[in-house]
């Protein structure tokens, strides 16, 4: 994956941005986009790194400083983070009710007594506001938050899409939990292939440019067995560069990006169908999770 750094200057502080690139985007092209950020970017992430490769996000609202806090585990570290960027967090949005993604919840509402907590069932801790497919809500007021309800990794998984409203061009952004990873998704625990199957396609109908933030820092161990099932697809080169470059890669590809190497949102590719010998799409999910969970390379 190529990435041209921005330095932006706001205020006194330099904030450097790097937003994934296409294999067709040239860099003069990409310095104009690049030129437009500060006018026109109404929404920021800021990634909170918790556990041994979990992340939890700090979602921005600009124009308020209000943020959404996704998963907040690590709830003093959230603060830190929040502290420091200068933002007031208003709600908490629970990808699934895991442990290592909800199990700050309550210490993070007792914290902030009235803050909505978002999840998709009764069992996210601290839940007071429970949301389905479909539904919608507003950070700050730029940002509007669609929720796409995946169920499979638990039943109750949420991913979070957001746009912003006065921008409406600015590429969207999705946090995807244990849903979607970078080149992987997550294990089948309350689910089945046809859950994934279905969930994988539906976060594939987002815009192409949407941008992926997802739970953990798998995309290593995701690539080698995705290149192991599809040796020969060249996709895999901006990824590999992508893994060599960055700590962390959240945030760095699209949905895009992982229609090109996302072995499980390729199961109708020829290399996927002979590491499987299922030309079926479920039973191919299904065969390729099994492969990936006993993949030790």
């Amino acid at each position: 994956m190529l990435f041209q750094r921005l330095t932006i200057i706001l205020g006194h502080l330099p904030v450097t941005y790097r937003a994934p690139l296409s294999a067709h985007t040239s860099l003069k092209a990409a310095q104009r986009t690049f030129a437009t950020t500060p006018t026109w970017r109404t929404m920021r992430v800021v990634p909170v790194p918790n556990q041994a490769d979990n992340y939890a996000y700090l979602l921005i609202d600009e124009t308020t400083k209000k943020a959404a806090v996704l998963d907040p585990y690590d709830v003093g570290k959230v603060k830190r983070y929040a502290q420091k960027e200068g933002v007031e967090l208003v709600s908490a949005l629970t990808t699934h009710h895991h442990h290592d993604h909800s199990g700050g919840n309550l210490e993070f509402a007792l914290e902030h007594p009235g803050i909505t907590v978002v999840g998709g069932s009764n069992a996210v801790p601290a839940l007071t506001k429970k949301v389905g497919d479909g539904d919608v809500f507003t950070v700050g007021e730029d940002i509007s938050v669609k929720c796409l309800a995946t169920p499979c990794h638990t039943q109750d998984s949420i991913c979070y899409y957001a746009t912003s409203k006065s921008k409406p061009e600015q590429p969207g952004l999705v946090f995807t939990g244990d849903t979607l990873f970078q080149a992987g998704c997550g294990r089948f625990f309350e689910g089945n292939a046809e859950e994934m199957h279905k969930a994988l396609s539906y976060l594939g109908t987002l815009p192409d440019n949407t941008i992926v933030y997802n739970g953990h820092e798998y995309t290593n161990s995701s690539m080698k067995f995705g290149k192991h099932v599809d040796p020969e697809n060249p996709a895999f080169q901006k990824l590999d560069h992508l893994v060599k470059t960055e700590e962390q890669t959240c945030g760095k590809s699209t949905i895009g990006d992982e229609k090109s190497w996302n072995v499980f949102m390729r199961l109708t590719s020829s290399a996927v169908q002979k590491a499987t010998g299922e030309s079926d799409e479920v039973a191919a999910m299904k065969k390729l999770r099994d492969l990936k969970n006993s993949f030790r390379g």
